[in-house]
């Protein structure tokens, strides 16, 4: 997938050079790589990790029409795919591109073209990961009853106006967009990045560090007892309320030419989940693992040297 996005990157860059007569075969392979990497996915023979895209397939079909209990793996990718939304906008509008014959022409340049940075479809594809990601909460609320997950449905629903507030720039006059649209997008990213960060560190990493702030009645387990240095957890707070941030400008469509600025941050952004990624797995082990008994207040924290993976009361 990545050598088709790449390709697809090379393609529409040397389609915009007048001097490369050979467009034509590059276009027709950018086709080809797109329909060979579905082609992989979906091929129903025993090659290629066929119980993994299987298994794939059928957690973004769970994902996309959410009828059945919510599992890990299904909130797990999902929460993913929300820090995918830019690339799929991107898709959208190669592909739109190519259906339309619009990536060696003028249109290429024409932001209110059929596939052009106006495009209505690019808030619409933004939108859908979180879209998914809500309902899945709505059905966690109808399984369980617990009212924590209609406060995760109301944080993926904070995005919403993010994106669509930032999307009204093109259809609406600049008095209206400076003195009106621009200021309910500035309080809507604001809510939207300090909600997730929170929802972050108390809910998906569920690091007491932090509980003394807001004085949790259960403060859990702090992840130092598995790695026994506390730096790192104060650093993945502090970092992930500022990538919390600038994630946002990657949700506004009216920010998306300055290519330099949105590259960087979807490249820091990767680096934000992976960090998600791994303390949100081990908050799911603490949880699976280890004793109640375990779960010591921040006070009787060990110190540094002092690692519980070496005591002989549990094991990991």
């Amino acid at each position: 997938m990545s050598a088709s996005f790449g390709m697809s990157y090379l393609c529409n860059f040397f389609s915009d050079n007048p001097e490369v007569e050979l467009f034509d075969i590059l276009y027709f392979l950018q086709v080809i790589l797109y329909a060979a990497v579905l082609m992989v996915i979906i091929f129903p023979f025993d090659i290629f990790y066929l119980s993994s895209r299987y298994y794939l397939l059928k957690t973004l079909w769970r994902i996309m029409f959410p009828f059945q209990a919510i599992t890990f793996a299904d909130f797990f990718v999902a929460d993913i795919l929300t820090s995918m939304s830019k690339v799929f906008s991107d898709l959208e509008r190669s592909v739109c591109r190519m259906v339309n014959q619009q990536v060696a022409t003028i249109a290429w340049f024409e932001a209110d073209s059929i596939c052009g940075s106006h495009s209505v479809a690019i808030p619409v594809v933004l939108v859908l990961p979180y879209l998914f990601r809500f309902f899945q909460c709505i059905r966690q609320y109808k399984d369980t009853k617990e009212k924590t997950c209609l406060l995760n449905a109301l944080k993926y629903s904070t995005a919403v106006p993010v994106i669509f507030l930032s999307a009204t720039k093109y259809h609406v006059l600049p008095d209206s967009w400076t003195n009106f649209y621009r200021p309910l997008w500035l309080l809507s990213s604001m809510i939207n990045s300090l909600y997730s960060f929170y929802w972050d560190v108390t809910r998906d990493w569920d690091l007491s560090v932090f509980s003394r702030i807001f004085k949790f009645k259960n403060p859990h387990l702090c992840s130092t007892i598995l790695y026994g240095r506390q730096w790192i957890y104060y650093w993945a707070i502090l970092s992930n309320l500022i990538l919390r941030c600038t994630w946002t400008y990657k949700l506004s469509a009216h920010l998306r030419h300055n290519y330099i600025t949105v590259f960087t941050i979807m490249a820091l952004e990767i680096f934000r989940r992976f960090q998600w990624i791994f303390f949100r797995v081990e908050n799911e082990w603490n949880k699976i693992a280890l004793k109640p008994s375990l779960q010591v207040a921040m006070g009787e924290m060990p110190k540094e040297e002092d690692r519980l993976l070496g005591s002989d009361s549990h094991n990991v």
